[in-house]
């Protein structure tokens, strides 16, 4: 045990009109909600970079956390494990997160850099064998060190294209080693800043040999979870590759890879798209690549990825209705990437926003169940659509012609006038629920 956390007992769930800071009010791991543990529901992790790398810096100023794990030593690394295992401990949290750089020392070459991961990632075994979470995935950091200035996959120099594919294939058999659920590529740096240096045929195809190598390593190790993507725009690359759910897709399909891949969908990367976070689970779900999530939010008037932690329960609502509706994660899960305020430096702090953010999802999940129960939404979207269930409007989908069905309009003398969309009501029948 460390003293970091000392004196912080578990956090346990105490209902609604609790006082007690420390304690969930909505949040009760072993509460069914449509069937299922609420616990197994949201299948919460804790993300290793902000929560234990981050050192509370941004564009105009130097750290303002002082953790006794910071520094590039293996000691300190085992140090940051255990504290990291207390938190989940304190937390009951079921999952964790994490880059290899998050975990490791940074070494002076590819070998030191494996022989650190390898070590830390014993020692995380040896940590998860008393303990009740497990990692719901693994990834690599391809985006932080000078190297990969002008990305990974996508790098005009092959030297950095192998260093890169070189070590997501240590993370892979990280993750495999710790039993992870899934393993997550995140192309932090897969874009462009401008076209005059830019082959954009040529970086796309190389992001693509890149991806369905990790596929086939993927197999040949015998990894039995999902390789996720995470969508991205704006930052830091002016023009990211992976821009959203559906430009991901589009890729997935132009190189024949949309049956090997999903996504984990942010919901500070869907705001900074121009989307809302359910739109992107939504259309990950109708294009059949919905994985997982990564649970935050973004301060409004920033317009920058502030990785905030949630806060929001209508939002959170709508986002775990398109979640339920899709029938729910499998090896996915609700990871909170998201960081403390830098002025926010105190343990307790670190463990406030989690608690917050846990019963913020669990107010939004129930809220999200009780509306499919109650499925007045569903009944009246459907009715939107009815119309269609007619011979004649299906024979429009299944083989109609633009000549028959002008003679259609013209011999019934069709002539339709709008429908309301009834926005307001529904908005306002959401409402009840959140």
């Amino acid at each position: 045990m460390t003293d970091f956390f000392k004196g912080i007992a578990p956090v346990r769930f105490e209902g609604a009109d609790s006082t007690t800071d420390l304690a969930f009010r909505h949040y009760n791991p072993d509460e069914v909600v449509m069937g299922k543990r609420m616990q197994d529901h949201l299948r919460f992790a804790v993300a290793y970079w902000h929560s234990f790398a981050w050192p509370g810096t941004d564009p105009f100023g130097g750290p303002t956390f002082e953790r006794p794990w910071f520094g590039e030593t293996m000691d300190l690394a085992r140090l940051k494990a255990d504290v990291a295992f207390e938190l989940f401990d304190i937390l009951q949290a079921p999952f964790f997160c994490f880059h290899d750089a998050d975990i490791r020392p940074e070494g002076a070459d590819f070998a030191e850099n494996t022989r650190n991961l390898e070590a830390i990632v014993d020692y995380i075994g040896e940590k998860m064998q008393q303990s009740r979470t497990r990692l719901l995935w693994g990834t690599a950091n391809l985006f932080s060190h000078r190297r990969y200035m002008a990305g990974a996959a996508t790098n005009p120099d092959p030297d950095v294209f192998a260093f890169a594919a070189a070590t997501v294939k240590t993370c892979m058999d990280a993750t495999l080693k710790l039993g992870g659920e899934n393993y997550v590529l995140w192309g932090g740096r897969e874009g462009y800043e401008t076209l005059l240096n830019t082959d954009l045929s040529r970086e796309a195809d190389q992001m693509a040999r890149f991806l369905s190598m990790v596929i086939d390593y993927k197999h040949k190790i015998g990894f039995k979870g999902a390789i996720l993507i995470e969508p991205k725009p704006q930052e830091p690359s002016k023009h990211q590759y992976d821009y959203d759910v559906a430009t991901v897709y589009g890729f997935l399909r132009r190189y024949g890879l949309e049956n090997e891949v999903k996504v984990n969908i942010e919901q500070g990367h869907a705001i900074l798209a121009g989307h809302s976070f359910e739109h992107e689970i939504a259309t990950a779900a109708s294009l059949g690549i919905f994985g997982s999530i990564d649970m935050n939010r973004n301060d409004y008037q920033s317009g920058w990825d502030t990785d905030q932690f949630p806060n929001n329960v209508p939002e959170v609502a709508l986002a775990y209705y398109e979640i339920l509706k899709a029938g729910g994660f499998t090896t996915g899960g609700t990871n909170f990437d998201a960081k403390i305020r830098r002025q926010s430096i105190e343990p307790e702090d670190l463990i406030l926003s989690h608690v917050g953010a846990m019963d913020i999802c669990a107010r939004g999940l129930k809220a999200a169940a009780a509306m499919l129960e109650d499925g007045t939404l569903e009944r009246q979207r459907a009715d939107r659509y009815a119309g269609w269930s007619a011979p004649a409007a299906q024979e429009m989908l299944q083989g109609g012609t633009l000549d028959a069905i002008a003679q259609r309009v013209l011999s019934e003398g069709i002539n339709p006038k709008p429908r309301s969309g009834r926005q307001e009501a529904l908005e306002n029948l959401v409402n009840r629920f959140v």
